[in-house]
């Protein structure tokens, strides 16, 4: 006898998706033929319902998965047609009988009983994955090892180092990574002038924005809770107008859209060191204010971050923890 038979249904909102749904999904399609997935949401919820669909589409490559974008209402209290509003519309979003009915809350044996199906409870004490989506959203930091991996960049904290020349950005960034056992993204703008022995030209600046975003994507897989930033695009229009007087006007518009959640803004009371992609030592305490400026005009979060090298760590650890949410950051040694 065939062990997988049939057509099977998943229905949830994967708001977001963990690792108890993708347990349930693992579960459904080793015990069906086919398994179909629905995902149910509204207008107004905490994630988007489109952006739940594509994470879904990733999660579950060789499932069907469908999208109902509709209200609809929530349980049996909110509409004395609750089940034929729900079966009207799973019907009409999923063209194939249904077998099996995969669930792990009491809801499922009615729903299989509205599709003509059968209930396959699954995991219903939560014993096996012990997490909620619910639980997730209200502190996703503390459950971040439940989250699946095609969702950790939405719930990462971004955290970019910003200031002048140095002022020690990428020490604290890489230093920071190691405390709270995570990654960085290093300067791109080094890379990028390096290679060219230092020189720089207005027509350099879009390209190491650019370089800027994409070396910030490509590190966010890396990532565990946290994604330490050495300077970001931002800091790219400062450097236009400070060398060239101008700035062309995408940099902004792509800095807008990966500012960082919090800005660890580095005072210019260290020492000067020189190297060939530094450029304006007497202008440091100049670069600060627009620094500062700029981050108040865009209503950017940011701590000042000075002292000597202890106190500005602990200053920025103790930044970084209030932002994830936990207790006060113990003294650094």
């Amino acid at each position: 006898m065939q062990r997988k038979q049939g057509t099977g249904l998943v229905l949830g909102k994967f708001m977001p998706p963990h690792r108890g749904h993708l347990a349930l999904i693992e579960f459904a399609a080793a015990f069906c033929e086919h398994l179909i997935i629905v995902v149910g949401s509204m207008p107004d919820e905490p994630i988007d319902g489109h952006l739940r669909f594509q994470w879904m589409q990733q999660l579950a490559p060789n499932a069907e998965v469908r999208h109902l974008h509709q209200n609809m209402p929530q349980q049996p209290a909110d509409h004395p047609q609750f089940w034929k509003l729900w079966r009207e519309a799973l019907r009409g979003l999923v063209d194939k009988p249904i077998n099996w009915v995969f669930a792990s809350e009491a809801y499922g044996f009615r729903l299989a009983e509205e599709m003509d199906a059968t209930y396959i409870p699954f995991d219903p004490a939560r014993s096996m994955t012990p997490i909620s989506a619910t639980a997730i959203r209200q502190n996703p930091a503390a459950h971040w090892d439940y989250l699946t991996d095609v969702c950790k960049p939405y719930f990462l904290k971004k955290v970019c180092v910003f200031g002048p020349e140095s002022t020690g950005k990428s020490t604290l960034c890489a230093d920071l990574a190691e405390h709270f056992n995570t990654t960085w993204v290093p300067e791109y703008a080094r890379v990028y002038l390096e290679t060219r022995g230092g020189t720089c030209r207005v027509t350099d600046m879009p390209a190491i924005a650019r370089g800027q975003a994409a070396l910030t994507e490509s590190k966010c897989a890396q990532a565990h809770r946290l994604l330490f930033c050495d300077t970001d695009p931002w800091a790219t229009e400062l450097w236009s107008k400070a060398l060239f007087g101008a700035c062309d006007p995408a940099i902004p518009a792509w800095a807008a859209d990966l500012s960082a959640d919090l800005y660890l803004l580095t005072d210019v009371d260290v020492p000067w060191v020189a190297d060939k992609v530094r450029y304006l030592p007497e202008q440091r305490r100049e670069f600060f204010a627009a620094c500062q400026a700029l981050l108040e005009r865009e209503g950017l979060p940011y701590v000042v971050i000075r002292g000597d090298w202890a106190a500005r760590r602990q200053t920025a650890i103790n930044a970084v923890a209030t932002l994830l949410g936990t207790a006060t950051a113990k003294q650094s040694r």
